[in-house]
C-alpha cells in the first residue's frame, strides 16, 4: 500500500446555518453531496434526533478506512462511529460527518480537502460549536487522522486516531514531521497488537514521538487485538467522556 504524503494547503471554515436550519426536522443517517472542482461527492451526515438549532452542537468528522472507498455516500456509515451509534446514538451528541474516500486514493491530499468542504457544506445546515470539531478515523483514515491534524493542529479540539499509520513501509521522516506538529493536540489513539493489516508498532511511533514532545496523547493498546480494534474503540465510554470534555480555547 505505498503512500505519498504530500501537504495541502487546507483550511476549515464553518459557516452560519441558513435559513432552512431552523425548520429542519430530518434526524438519523442523511445522504448529501457536494460539488466541488465541477465533481460531484457523496456524503452522509447523522444527525441526533434531538438536534435544535437553538444550541450550538459538537461535530464529528469520521474518516473510514480503504474497504469503504466509492462513490455511493453510505457504505462508510456501515463500520466504525457508525456502529456505536446505531447501538446506542445517545452515547454520541453530535453531528457526524461522513465523507467518502474514492477507489484507489487515499485521505492525505486531495481527499481531505472534500472532507473539510462536507464539515464546511454541514455547518451551513446545522448550528456547530467551532470550539467542538473532533476528527477521528480507522486505518486508512486513521491514517488521514494523523496527517490531517498536523496540517491543521490548531483546528481540532481534539483526534481519535484507530490502527492508523503515519506512511506505509519504510520509515522516511514523515511520523517524526507529523508528529511535531501535534502536541499541542488532544489525542487518544487504539491499536491492537494481533494488527494483521496495519503494524502496531505504526501507532506505538507516533505515541512515543508525540509524548516525547511533550504533547497530551493517550494510548490504548489492546492485547491479541486484531484490525478492527475500532470496536473498542468506539465502545469505548471513557474515551468518548474524554472527547466531549475537549474543546479549543
Amino acid at each position: 500500500m505505498p503512500l505519498i504524503w504530500t501537504p495541502l494547503m487546507l483550511t476549515l471554515t464553518l459557516a452560519a446555518p441558513g435559513p432552512q436550519a431552523a425548520g429542519q426536522t430530518q434526524a438519523g443517517f442523511l445522504y448529501k453531496t457536494l460539488t466541488l472542482d465541477g465533481e460531484k461527492y457523496a456524503y452522509a451526515v447523522f444527525v441526533p434526533p434531538e438536534y435544535t438549532p437553538e444550541r450550538a452542537w459538537p461535530v464529528i468528522l469520521f474518516l473510514h478506512g480503504s474497504g469503504e472507498r466509492g462513490d455511493d455516500g453510505f457504505k462508510q456509515t456501515q463500520i466504525g462511529i457508525s456502529t456505536m451509534i446505531r447501538r446506542n446514538y445517545r452515547r454520541v451528541p453530535a453531528i457526524v460527518v461522513m465523507p467518502q474516500c474514492r477507489e484507489r486514493q487515499a485521505w492525505p491530499g486531495p481527499m481531505s480537502e472534500m472532507a473539510l468542504k462536507c464539515v464546511e457544506q454541514t455547518s451551513r445546515d446545522y448550528r456547530l460549536d467551532p470550539q467542538r470539531i473532533y476528527l477521528t478515523g480507522l486505518s486508512l483514515g486513521g491514517q488521514g487522522a494523523w496527517h490531517l491534524a498536523a496540517e491543521l493542529p490548531g483546528r481540532f479540539a481534539a483526534v481519535v486516531p484507530v490502527c492508523g499509520f503515519a506512511e506505509w513501509g519504510e520509515s522516511t521522516g514523515v511520523a517524526e514531521k507529523l508528529a511535531g506538529r501535534l502536541t499541542d493536540v488532544p489525542i487518544w489513539c487504539y491499536h491492537g497488537t494481533a494488527d494483521e493489516a496495519v503494524p502496531v508498532e505504526k501507532t506505538r511511533e507516533m505515541a512515543r514521538l508525540i509524548k516525547a514532545g511533550g504533547g497530551d496523547i493517550r494510548y490504548t493498546e489492546v492485547p491479541g487485538g486484531p484490525h478492527n480494534v475500532w470496536d473498542v474503540a468506539y465502545a469505548d465510554d471513557a474515551m468518548w467522556d474524554w472527547l466531549f470534555q475537549q474543546r479549543l480555547e
